[in-house]
């Protein structure tokens, strides 16, 4: 194949290939870059790795009035507390959906869809209201608390995954049900022990997502979190760069690589259910 043939045929796919590349992965070599500087600024991070020193990753620990470490520690019992209760929970409606037929199903269904219209963000006032109500009752789970937080962080996801996960329930076959009912298995253990291991990818995929949203989330954990030392990495870093005559962009860089290990770690862990997890419930 002549160089001109294969430029018109496969060559402007790989141009194309590389400028994607290169745009995706810029933004993550400048953030590393500028958490590698010392200078305080993101004006010296413009020649990348000019300066290179880990200064920034040791002050990002070393502060008292910032607990790095304490708002590491809440992400992950957030994150980690939303997901597998997203999946959980997510799992046992979408079966419901799936397999029990009862009064109401289809409007269920359409509820789901219509709720997710409006996005969990327009309710932040009603929610903050709501959390300050229950904070005067029970204050472990109002205003200023990880436990009120991943409630309402619960119920803002389990509708979309809930619609996620039925597509995938309807995909497994309905004869193993009935087998395993033959044999004496009711709904519970034929959840348990048979379904959720056919329906893994689904799993991964919305247990990935929620992981990924909560440890990202910032408007309803600024509204609901005040104390320092129970803050998430999101509204935590933000004090980094919020401040007029103290802003440090370089440990704000540095807290952001730390903050996106635990997201690339698990998601490349659980990067071979995605595709399947994504695309098996959209074909029935």
């Amino acid at each position: 194949m002549s160089f001109r043939k294969w430029a018109r045929e496969l060559g402007w796919r790989h141009l194309i290939g590389i400028a994607v590349v290169i745009f995706a992965t810029f933004p993550i070599i400048y953030v590393l870059s500028a958490s590698l500087n010392p200078t305080g600024t993101l004006t010296g991070s413009n020649e990348l790795f000019r300066n290179l020193s880990f200064e920034n990753y040791v002050d990002l620990f070393s502060d008292p009035r910032r607990p790095y470490a304490a708002w590491f520690m809440n992400t992950m019992i957030v994150g980690i507390a939303t997901s597998v209760g997203t999946v959980f929970l997510g799992a046992l409606a979408a079966y419901a959906f799936s397999r029990m037929r009862f009064t109401g199903r289809r409007v269920g269904l359409l509820s789901l869809i219509l709720v997710q219209m409006f996005p969990q963000l327009l309710a932040v006032v009603a929610i903050y209201l709501l959390m300050r109500g229950i904070s005067d009752i029970f204050p472990f789970i109002g205003l200023d608390s990880l436990i009120g937080l991943i409630m309402v962080y619960l119920g803002g996801a389990l509708g979309v995954n809930t619609y996620l996960m039925y597509g995938f329930f309807n995909t497994i076959p309905a004869s193993i049900d009935e087998a395993a009912k033959i044999d004496g298995a009711g709904h519970a253990r034929i959840f348990f022990t048979i379904i959720l291991r056919l329906v893994a990818p689904i799993l991964a995929v919305v247990g990935l997502l929620s992981f990924i949203g909560t440890t990202s989330e910032f408007v309803i954990s600024s509204t609901l979190l005040t104390s320092p030392d129970r803050l998430t990495l999101a509204v935590g870093l933000f004090r980094y760069v919020s401040e007029e005559t103290n802003s440090n962009y370089p440990i704000f860089a540095a807290g952001a690589v730390i903050a996106a290990i635990p997201v690339m770690a698990l998601f490349l862990y659980l990067q071979k259910y995605i595709v399947g997890g994504l695309t098996a419930g959209a074909v029935k």
